[in-house]
Formats: structure tokens, C-alpha cells, sequence
């Protein structure tokens, strides 16, 4: 008798884990060691304004479990923030404060020098906006996640990692929130020396460098798009705990939670077949926080 793997039969019944999903989940658990007893799902999402929308945040909401919610600095807007808290609410995933750059017409993605300080006082304000919001629909921010250019600064800026960490301190107080970011960063290195949790994560969707660092979007290949490929590589990641990088060398991966980009084409479907995948190869999905 196959045994259940929680946080799967109540998200991917039986009906719904595609046969490419399967296949490529026990082509892969037969490669690789086990290395993650259980995975979070996060997704980008609430990135719109007004009447523009990006992301298919309901659809996506019945898939992960924590969601990364645009806190209105790259994308979203109060109607917006305050719409997908409650989805989350309804469904018990995980609401986390997605911190930007103050950069809503380059969505985030473009690099700026923002003084220590004043970053630092920008991510306070963009989690307590949100947690206005989670708080209201019965839940509340369980984390925080750097967007675009401010989470790739932070990957190898000491003093920009720092402020972000100092904004967390900020907004949560003795408590804290627990960091997500790139293994390896100088941002969960700072989030540990101040006494918060770094919770590690991956990418399926994004070509990685030999060292372990993301490729940068302006480049050709960074982003995949073949839902085959990146449904292979999340479970080798969570499962195997490594990835093979663009020139083709394999990188040893350790993370605690996968990342769905929302804005792919086609990301709920993309979404729903990584789960069936994790769970057929016996991966267990849940949050992290």
C-alpha cells in the first residue's frame, strides 16, 4: 500500500496528476537521493495595479502553500493586497510581505542605490501595510521576501542585506519574521546574525550559474518555459537537493522552499503539475512558517 504524503492528498487528487508529471517524478526519484522531507510552494503574487492584472492569484492560491504578496512599491495596490490576503486567509496559505524597490513603472526589476536607512524604513512600511491587511482577513505576515533587483542586491550587498534586515527588525519587533532568499546570500547571512530564521530557497523556472547564483534576466535563457524541464528540475532540487546549471555543471541546491514564478504563461497549470510531481515522488509539501 503507497503511503499518503501530507499536504498532497488535500491539494492533487488522484484525477488531476497528469501522466508527464508522474513519469518525469519517478524517472527522477530513481536518480537521485532524498534530501527534503518536506517543500514549500511560494508564488509571486497580487502583482497588478488597477485594472492591470499579471498573475492568476486565485488559481495559484489553490496550489501553494505561502504566497509572496506585492506590497505595493514594484506592483499592487490596496484593493489588490487586501483581496489576496484573504484569499490566502480562506485557504490557510501563508502570507508573506514581497519588500521592493520603490520602482512601480520598471516593476522592481531595475537597480537603485537607496540609502541604508531609508531602505531599511521602506520594507518596515511595505510589511506593515500588508500585515494591515492579513490581519484583517484573520491571518497575518508570516515572512518576508525581497523582489527583482533588491533580492538579487542582496545576494552579494552586505550593507543593502543589512537594511532589509533592519526593516524586518522594524516591523516585527522582538519576534522577527523569517527571511526568504537565495542559499548562500549575504541576506540570509545577515538575517541569522540578527537572530532571524533564513529559510533557503530554489527556483525552478530560473537558469542558475555554476556558483549557484541565478542567471540575470537579461539574458538569453534565464527564465525556462518548458513546463517538462521545470517540473524535472523541482523535483530533483527538493528530492536530490541539486540542479544542473547552465553550462551544464550540477549545482548542489539546499532549500526549504521552491518558488513559482506567477507570471509565467500558463503558471497554475505549470504549479499544479510541480505538486503532483513532488508528491508522487514522495515528497511532503508544506509551509514553511
Amino acid at each position: 500500500m503507497r503511503r499518503a504524503v501530507a499536504g498532497c492528498a488535500s491539494r492533487v487528487g488522484g484525477s488531476r496528476v497528469e501522466g508527464a508529471a508522474l513519469f518525469y517524478a519517478h524517472r527522477m526519484a530513481s536518480m537521485i537521493t532524498p534530501a527534503a522531507a518536506e517543500i514549500d510552494l511560494n508564488a509571486d503574487l497580487g502583482e497588478g495595479f488597477g485594472r492591470w492584472t499579471l498573475t492568476d492569484d486565485e488559481a495559484l492560491l489553490s496550489v501553494v502553500t505561502s504566497a509572496n504578496v506585492a506590497c505595493g512599491f514594484h506592483a499592487g495596490d490596496p484593493s489588490i493586497m487586501r483581496r489576496v490576503c484573504e484569499l490566502a486567509a480562506e485557504r490557510g496559505v501563508r502570507i508573506g510581505a514581497q519588500v521592493a524597490y520603490r520602482d512601480l513603472a520598471g516593476f522592481g526589476r531595475r537597480a537603485m542605490d537607496v540609502p541604508a536607512g531609508e531602505l531599511a524604513a521602506e520594507v518596515a512600511y511595505q510589511i506593515g501595510a500588508l500585515d494591515v491587511f492579513a490581519r484583517a482577513a484573520g491571518s497575518a505576515v508570516s515572512y518576508v521576501k525581497p523582489h527583482g533587483a533588491l533580492y538579487n542586491r542582496t545576494v552579494h550587498d552586505a550593507e543593502q542585506a543589512a537594511a532589509v534586515v533592519a526593516g524586518v527588525r522594524l516591523a516585527a519587533g522582538p519576534a522577527g519574521l523569517p527571511v526568504l532568499g537565495l542559499p548562500g546570500s549575504l541576506l540570509l547571512a545577515a538575517a541569522g546574525e540578527a537572530g532571524l530564521a533564513g529559510v533557503p530557497e530554489a527556483f525552478a523556472d530560473r537558469a542558475y550559474t555554476p556558483v549557484g547564483t541565478l542567471v540575470p534576466r537579461s539574458e538569453p535563457g534565464a527564465v525556462l518555459h518548458d513546463p517538462d524541464a521545470v517540473v524535472a528540475r523541482a523535483v530533483r532540487m527538493a528530492a536530490g537537493g541539486a540542479v544542473a546549471a547552465a553550462d551544464g555543471s550540477t549545482v548542489r541546491v539546499t532549500a526549504r522552499s521552491l518558488c513559482l514564478h506567477g507570471d509565467t504563461p500558463g503558471a497554475a497549470d505549470l504549479a499544479r503539475r510541480v505538486r503532483a510531481a513532488l508528491c508522487a515522488a514522495g515528497v511532503a509539501v508544506g509551509a514553511f512558517a
